[in-house]
């Protein structure tokens, strides 16, 4: 702490010493001074020095009507998840035999008959698809035929296991044999496959693929065209673990197609035509953007080489990489990326629009992060408020010190996850994998979830107990009353170093000391863009007014 304060006071009187360059070419020097300042102008001071905020308008512009495509496109992804969803459900109902919603319990077989029971269930369901659905479900055509139900069964090539005598002889390699069930009225297992055996003891798992297809008939309700599902449904038996409980899980992979043929009467679908004229402005205005922000991360490059050029010229000094960095404006970067992403995102819109693309997840996360980095652009603007200011500030500053020590704390923290998942596993259901490890013990950081991480550590073992109390009372103390602590600490005096710095009004660095040192103000006629080539001029016109007014002050 100490050191900082003095750190941060020995800048400051630095920076109150005057610069000590040979200034051989004053003219030049104050003209890039000049640039500098501007260049650091915030969208208030460029308007009084005579240029149009243009990009402020065009950012404003930007958040309004990209939230508004946001919430348009999430209105209609929402349809989407809520059909995918309910048809999950409904097949879980429809294939898996006494399935009950909300059960906690793993959906499992433990006897041989149970295991044919459903596999033959899941057979006669699929042959009366067309009789017990309330939706519009139907099967995939393969020519004029219908899909075919496929039974596949993994199993080891050889094996044979006797735990009586503790004896095995076991070939690793797995052999796969499938079945196709074609759907019939009154299917059978045993009628579609007379000789289908399972072996038990040596069989790793079985797994029922079918292809359903089906229409989301919401969209017209809200005046959008209709999408066709196929909805490929795979039921798992797994019996990998071999400890006489066979696992039941249904997965449901969703391929979105554009309908081959459609006819909607009673709606009209002009607004969708209006919608993508929205998303085209939008990405008119994105280009713009990005054109806009290209164009000033150019120019602060420019003006960096500059400074750099003149600093080894006339000062004989380099210049470091903080006041280089200076000139790289990441609010631009910032700004572009979301551009790129925008742009992206509402051509993929246009396509989903308009049917020819179903890309829906890609479109979300490309509009969805464009978005969020929008938004945060926000901030930039609210920093040139210097009330507003202290966040932006505070982050930046504090950042390498934050990373810094999160990197510490991190090998620390994997080390828990580690110690926790190899000991604990056996014993607790949170610590059974390194990612519910690292859930776990993130939650306990916050303070959430502890009273059932400790409650639910079974005591089978004394030693073990024991050890668990050990380990989770020493990382909820080491974590929370002193990581956390030293972590608000880091914040806290980054914090009253930039209220300092911002209370004594004084330059922080040496690029500041360089462009302060002009005096001209943002309304001065040397900013103007119709100025005169030459700068010795302005200087001696900007002069001329200021004493002008002094002396009419005095008087």
């Amino acid at each position: 702490m100490q050191e900082m304060e003095m750190e941060v006071v020995a800048d400051l009187h630095e920076a109150s010493e005057p610069s000590t360059c040979d200034q051989q070419h004053p003219v030049n020097v104050e003209h890039l001074r000049r640039k500098i300042k501007y260049f650091f102008m915030n969208p208030c001071e460029k308007r009084s020095a005579g240029q149009k905020p243009w990009k402020l308008i065009l950012q404003l512009f930007k958040i309004f009507f990209i939230t508004a495509q946001l919430v348009i496109f999430g209105l209609s992804n929402q349809m989407v998840v809520t059909f995918k969803e309910e048809n999950l459900m409904t097949f879980k109902h429809l294939f898996l035999k006494d399935y009950v919603d909300g059960d906690r319990d793993t959906y499992a077989v433990y006897r041989q008959e149970d295991v044919y029971d459903h596999i033959s269930y899941i057979v006669e369901q699929y042959g009366l698809l067309h009789n017990i659905t309330v939706g519009n479900h139907e099967y995939r055509r393969t020519g004029d035929a219908y899909a075919p139900l496929s039974l596949c069964q993994e199993f080891y090539r050889e094996a044979a296991i006797s735990p009586g005598n503790e004896t095995v002889v076991i070939d690793a390699q797995i052999k796969t044999e499938c079945h196709e069930v074609y759907p019939t009225y009154r299917p059978s297992l045993q009628k579609a496959i007379p000789h289908f055996e399972l072996h038990f003891k040596r069989m790793l798992s079985v797994k029922v693929t079918f292809v359903l297809k089906a229409i989301n008939l919401q969209t017209v309700k809200h005046r959008e065209l209709p999408d066709c599902y196929d909805f490929t449904v795979t039921i798992t038996y797994n019996n990998q673990v071999h400890s006489g409980r066979i696992k039941i899980d249904l997965e449901n992979d969703v391929d979105i197609n554009e309908c081959r043929e459609w006819k909607v009467t009673g709606a009209s679908y002009i607004g969708i035509y209006w919608t993508v004229m929205f998303d085209s402005l939008i990405i008119v205005a994105c280009i713009t953007s990005f054109v806009l922000c290209m164009r000033s991360v150019i120019s602060g490059i420019r003006l960096q080489i500059e400074y750099t050029h003149y600093c080894e010229a006339s000062c004989s000094k380099e210049v470091p990489a903080s006041d280089r960095l200076e000139f790289v404006n990441g609010w631009y970067m910032l700004i572009i990326l979301s551009d790129t992403l925008t742009i992206i995102g509402s051509i993929l819109k246009i396509g989903i629009q308009t049917k020819m693309l179903t890309t829906y997840d890609v479109c979300s996360i490309f509009l969805g992060t464009g978005t969020m980095f929008l938004w945060i652009g926000v901030l930039r603007y609210m920093g040139f408020f210097r009330k507003y200011n202290i966040l932006i500030v505070t982050l930046r500053a504090a950042f390498p010190n934050v990373i810094r020590f999160l990197c510490c704390a991190g090998i620390i923290y994997l080390s828990y996850c580690f110690c926790g998942w190899i000991v604990l596993g056996p014993y607790h259901e949170k610590f059974r994998t390194l990612n519910t490890v690292s859930e776990c013990l993130f939650s306990l950081v916050n303070g959430d979830d502890m009273f059932p991480t400790f409650k639910d550590m079974k005591q089978k073992s004394s030693l073990v107990w024991i050890f668990s109390r050990i380990y989770l009372y020493s990382f909820v103390s080491l974590f929370i009353y002193m990581v956390l602590s030293l972590f608000i600490t880091i914040i806290t005096d980054t914090y009253e170093t930039i209220k300092k710095q911002q209370d004594s009004g004084l330059p922080t660095s040496e690029l500041q000391k360089f462009y302060l040192e002009c005096k001209d103000l943002p309304n001065s006629w040397a900013y103007r863009p119709d100025r005169n080539s030459s700068c010795f001029l302005n200087c001696c016109v900007s002069r001329c007014r200021d004493n002008q007014t002094t002396v009419t002050s005095e008087s």
